[in-house]
């Protein structure tokens, strides 16, 4: 059972001040974050032209995984109305105006939004996107919604996002790699920026974590084995495409960054690790009877999931996205 209202009010009371540190320590002011403008032809210069025209050559290198991959990753960014709401509906959390929490998420949700905005302007000008069926699926996954299985639950709410901003992290570095081998210097450097952007924001909500543990470990413990045995799902797992059911096109999607090795199954478990490591799971103390066998659980469950991903195999290409040309 997790914990009590009051207990977990408190809880988040006692980490308010924690997190007025971390907008400053994890996150950038306005002044000295980047902006997608800086990495983009300017249409006011003389040069525009021939500098898309450039960007077009380097974009044809690009292989049809990983522009399918970068394509589902910018429209993954681009749902953060849903994100910052669901952010903002976690119970408990003081959500006035002035508090910390607010002030976290607002400033959270401006780096992120920098995201999207930036992607989705380099694939516009690339040329080999269709643009119309791409804002789609934007439209339907924020229409759509998710479902993460975190429910209003904080504890819950901070294990999710601490393995999925880790795992933003990995997609967005391999994509920087992987360009970057295909000759497109540019895109390289703008997944690498959003990739420093996900590892900060990893960090500040492993810490939140860590903190809990400190105080409320049993019910940290219990709210982590429960995510783990519904599984972590990616926020865009509804995407779809125009006539594609709901969630279809996130299985495509998938299977076209296991592919490339942008994001696979040993790197679920390589983040659980990662995980269980940072938290110090296995030394924790001060833990009841339903704590330890919480604990035993997401212990032995990196070998369970090495042994499974062991038997998977890489699925072959098979599926036409309708987003590229």
């Amino acid at each position: 059972m997790i914990a009590t209202l009051a207990s977990k009010v408190e809880v988040l009371k006692y980490l308010e001040s924690f997190v007025s540190e971390s907008i400053t320590k994890f996150l950038k002011t306005v002044e000295e974050s980047w902006q997608p403008a800086d990495f983009l032809p300017d249409a006011s210069m003389e040069s525009f032209f021939e500098e898309v025209k450039n960007l077009q050559e380097r974009a044809k290198e690009l292989s049809y995984d990983l522009l399918a991959v970068l394509i589902g990753d910018t429209i993954t960014e681009e749902a953060l109305p849903t994100y910052e709401s669901w952010l903002f509906a976690i119970s408990d959390i003081n959500a006035a105006d002035d508090s910390p929490w607010t002030k976290w998420n607002r400033a959270w949700t401006a780096e992120e939004n920098r995201h999207g905005d930036l992607l989705n302007r380099y694939l516009y000008l690339c040329g080999r996107v269709n643009m119309r069926e791409m804002e789609a699926s934007t439209q339907y996954l924020i229409a759509d919604g998710f479902d993460i299985q975190t429910g209003h639950d904080p504890y819950r709410a901070f294990v999710y996002t601490s393995y999925q901003e880790t795992a933003t992290n990995i997609s967005h570095r391999r994509v920087a790699q992987l360009a970057k081998k295909d000759g497109d210097l540019l895109l390289a450097k703008i997944c690498g920026n959003i990739a420093s952007d996900e590892a900060r924001h990893a960090k500040v909500y492993k810490s939140f974590v860590s903190r809990i543990f400190e105080v409320d470990p049993n019910n940290m413990m219990l709210a982590f084995e429960d995510m783990m045995r519904k599984k972590i799902v990616m926020p865009a797992h509804y995407m779809r495409e125009l006539g594609v059911d709901i969630g279809k096109t996130f299985g495509h999607f998938t299977d076209a960054a296991q592919r490339i090795g942008v994001y696979t199954a040993s790197d679920y478990t390589d983040i659980l690790e990662e995980l269980l490591d940072e938290w110090k799971v296995a030394s924790l103390t001060n833990l009841n009877e339903a704590g330890e066998k919480a604990r035993d659980y997401v212990m032995a469950l990196p070998d369970r999931l090495k042994r499974v991903a062991d038997r998977m195999k890489v699925p072959q290409l098979e599926y036409k996205f309708r987003w590229i040309r």
